[in-house]
């Protein structure tokens, strides 16, 4: 069985706030992001009775949004699974770390999730750059 995550971290190609707010309530009944500095938006929604504190923070990486769940009680095992969910409704590429970080482990190996539901490990960012 998959070790649960301590907490989910997606890259979003564009966050529009209206579709985002939208799956956020319709997956954690989270009330809209509320501005939290510069470029970061904050909400906190409910799952299974437990508090899921959720942070957006704009251009985080390469054009792309970070999209963090800072719980281990989240309706997702990996970050995976959350980066599946969100292409699919958001219908953006999704990015995420491919697993839990080891030392040794390459920091650049990611999973795309592209809207069409292709997915697979890329290099990110690009080393050709």
């Amino acid at each position: 069985m998959m070790q649960r995550y301590p907490d989910i971290e997606i890259y979003l190609a564009q966050a529009s706030l209206p579709a985002l707010n939208r799956w956020l309530e319709q997956t954690l009944d989270a009330p809209p992001l509320s501005p939290a500095g510069k470029g970061q938006w904050k909400t906190q929604g409910v799952y299974q009775s437990r508090r899921i504190p959720v942070l957006l923070v704009e251009k985080a990486a390469d054009g792309f949004a970070s999209l963090w769940f800072d719980s281990g009680e989240t309706p997702w095992i990996t970050d995976q699974d959350c980066a599946q969910q969100a292409a699919e409704h958001l219908v953006v590429e999704v990015r995420c770390s491919l697993g839990g970080w080891h030392p040794g482990d390459d920091p650049d190996r990611f999973w795309q999730v592209l809207p069409d539901g292709r997915e697979g490990p890329i290099e990110w960012p690009d080393s050709g750059r």
